[in-house]
């Protein structure tokens, strides 16, 4: 944002106010009701104004920022609630090569190193799904959640007992108690092949393959589940 782009302290305040607001709609949309209504594209203008506002104006961060939050709280879920032992964050965004210098400046310092240290780093493709963390005990799957609000999520362990990706028991030595985070997601063409199917008998038709994954695991009935495509990618442990 440009000093010429910068509003009045009052007219970024009420800004802060209608963003908060906006985002936070779009936020229940989006993880609560999987039934976006903006592209990514529009939703992340909205998150990076709100962000740029308040690094203008950081006396004006308010209470309930977007910048605060994590995923969605789940209190109307009608799912059973589970407490994460370690809290679940999301990823961040980058959309220039300033911001993945500034990310590259922030490890640096993390780690204590000079300004001007390489960094060896790894990429990969993000998969677009709802996250999952998968709770084992003794090498038996015992619990799966959705993040929620990176605290409290969803109870989903009938439901990921359908998926063929995620064991339920663990092969060779783990630890005793053992937790599992990755994304539950939907191929694209299993994407394409589910909403053909749905149009043919009058159902939900999905935004896209996140909100198609994110319907099907968050289900009052495991077999509804069962029946749609799911797989899981690891990526970490908590």
């Amino acid at each position: 944002m440009t000093d010429n782009s910068l509003p009045s302290e009052a007219d970024a305040a009420n800004e802060l106010m209608r963003l908060a607001r906006q985002i936070a709609q779009h936020n229940r949309l989006y993880h609560a009701e999987d039934a976006p209504e903006i592209s990514d594209a529009d939703y992340d203008a909205l998150v990076r104004r709100n962000a740029a506002l308040e690094a203008a104006f950081p006396h004006l961060v308010r209470a309930d920022s977007p910048s605060r939050q994590v995923g969605h709280a789940v209190a109307a879920s009608p799912l059973a609630k589970v407490t994460h032992a370690v809290r679940m964050m999301s990823l961040d965004n980058a959309f220039s090569d300033e911001e993945v210098e500034d990310f590259a400046a922030r490890v640096r310092r993390y780690l204590n190193l000079p300004a001007d240290a390489e960094l060896a780093m790894t990429a990969e493709d993000k998969i677009d799904g709802l996250s999952c963390s998968l709770r084992y005990e003794q090498g038996r799957l015992v619990r799966a959640a959705t993040r929620g609000d990176g605290q409290v999520g969803e109870d989903v362990t009938a439901n990921v007992a359908t998926i063929a990706d995620i064991p339920q028991m663990l092969r060779g030595i783990a630890p005793d108690v053992f937790e599992v985070r990755g994304e539950v997601y939907m191929a694209k063409q299993d994407f394409t092949a589910l909403n053909a199917a749905q149009h043919e008998v009058g159902g939900k038709i999905f935004a896209n393959p996140r909100n198609a994954a994110a319907g099907s695991l968050r289900q009052k009935d495991p077999k509804v589940t069962a029946s749609r495509p799911l797989r899981f990618l690891a990526h970490g442990w908590g």
